[in-house]
């Protein structure tokens, strides 16, 4: 049996237009950082660097909370490189290995920490929060191809 609608015109007017503001509010909040979903790795260590190391890779992450994520995913300075994974491209083809990945992760992306010598994060958004999965710091992800 099909499901009424109960809802007036205008109250279904409204709630469009809730959702859509909701959408517009999301979009302008600043971006946050989780390490909920960081995997420690033979080939991503996050814990075998030296404390210089994490000391630019927070500072990078504090520099890039005050940022939109709309900004964040548009930006395309040779410093940051943001942008899409294309796992076909990579070393690990089968994406980040998360159980339930295909619902949590819609894009995944990697940024620098600095124009080369830092190495790249990989992780995915889920609203305004950029989900850290691996901190690559030799560019595993993408090797160099001979």
């Amino acid at each position: 049996m099909a499901k009424v609608n109960k809802q007036t015109p205008e109250q279904q007017s409204q709630a469009i237009s809730d959702a859509k503001k909701k959408t517009q509010e999301t979009a302008s909040q600043l971006i946050n950082f989780s390490l909920k979903y960081l995997k420690d790795q033979e080939k991503f260590p996050c814990f075998a660097h030296e404390r210089d190391y994490y000391l630019v890779l927070i500072g990078r992450i504090k520099d890039l909370c005050s940022s939109k994520k709309m900004e964040f995913i548009a930006n395309r300075s040779a410093a940051l490189r943001m942008h899409p994974i294309k796992w076909d491209e990579t070393s690990e083809k089968d994406g980040f290995g998360i159980p339930g990945e295909e619902q949590l992760v819609d894009t995944p992306y990697q940024f620098n920490v600095t124009s080369n010598e830092h190495g790249r994060v990989h992780g995915f958004f889920i609203l305004n929060t950029f989900y850290i999965v691996w901190i690559d710091r030799t560019h595993q992800l993408y090797p160099k191809k001979d």
